[in-house]
């Protein structure tokens, strides 16, 4: 079982190169890849299940204890990243199918691999817990509603449709994972490494069907499109640190909103830009979840050696 939870924890730690690995193969044999579009809700719920399997009770007081910063950074993440991206959706002039995605990529929620980049950050990994928890939890009703008020005039939103498949994708299998947790506790944490492992292959499985739905038309995409995305990140960034000072956060805090603010749960934005829109508005997110990564990776480990005051 040791063994085992080793290599699941290689899986995990290395979530970036499986995801490019996936892009790569499926750019190559995306024959492999495209059959698999049928079950990419199931990938997503099983991602979300295997989150769910990791979280206890105990991780929800933060949100009760601190309700002032998880409502103020709940409010920072839904604010930023969305305006942002219509901003930089106009500004850049983007297609219709690469806004309506790009702007998806700024309305779900964040993702919660920010938690541990919080921890590589030496930030307030609890809060960074209880704002993705809290997010996640209202993202049903607040994504739509947001996609609705800046993206309908590029591709029509389905409000209702979209608020239940986001149900059915994140929080259900969510409450799901937490069930299991506490009535099989002890048998969950002998094996605990291998939900996060299997989260990251399913997130890997997700950004190489997009890839491999698009195979005929990535050659035509310009650089824009990725300088949209770096943009939207960095704005994230930036702009979540500024507001974490503005709310008066300390320093440990407004990294964690940073962090927050600029990471977001792409794999759920390109199943629901598959679902909603087209294959070619899942490309925004399929870039975005891999990015987000990287420059969530380069600042937590920047921080890392710079101790918060």
């Amino acid at each position: 079982m040791t063994k085992l939870n080793r290599v699941a924890g290689y899986f995990t730690e290395y979530l970036v190169a499986w995801v490019v690995i996936a892009v790569v193969l499926a750019y190559i044999f995306p024959s492999a890849f495209v059959p698999l579009k049928p079950f990419i809700e199931w990938f997503f719920a099983c991602t979300m299940f295997g989150i769910g399997a990791l979280l206890t009770i105990k991780d929800f007081q933060p949100i009760f204890k601190k309700p002032r910063l998880v409502l103020l950074g709940i409010l920072a993440q839904f604010a930023i990243m969305p305006l942002a991206a219509f901003v930089i959706v106009k500004v850049l002039n983007l297609p219709p199918a690469l806004a309506f995605g790009l702007i998806l990529a700024g309305a779900v929620p964040d993702a919660m691999a920010a938690g541990v980049m919080s921890y590589i950050a030496e930030a307030d990994v609890a809060l960074s817990v209880a704002l993705t928890t809290g997010t996640t939890l209202i993202a049903p009703a607040v994504t739509p509603a947001l996609m609705y008020l800046f993206a309908r005039e590029y591709i029509p939103v389905q409000f209702w449709p979209m608020m239940v498949s986001i149900m059915l994708m994140v929080i259900l299998p969510l409450c799901l994972g937490l069930i299991v947790r506490h009535y099989f506790h002890d048998e969950v944490e002998k094996i605990k490494p291998v939900f996060p492992a299997l989260s990251t292959i399913f997130i890997a499985f997700i950004c190489g069907l997009v890839v491999a739905l698009n195979r005929q038309i990535l050659g035509s995409i310009t650089w824009i499109i990725f300088l949209a995305v770096v943009l939207l990140n960095f704005s994230g960034l930036i702009l979540g640190y500024w507001a974490g000072m503005l709310f008066k956060f300390d320093n440990r805090q407004c990294r964690t909103l940073a962090i927050g603010v600029g990471m977001q749960n792409a794999g759920l934005g390109a199943v629901l830009a598959i679902k909603y829109a087209s294959p070619e508005a899942a490309i925004p997110n399929a870039l975005f979840a891999t990015w987000c990564i990287i420059s969530a990776a380069i600042l937590a480990w920047f921080w890392s050696r710079s101790k918060p005051k």
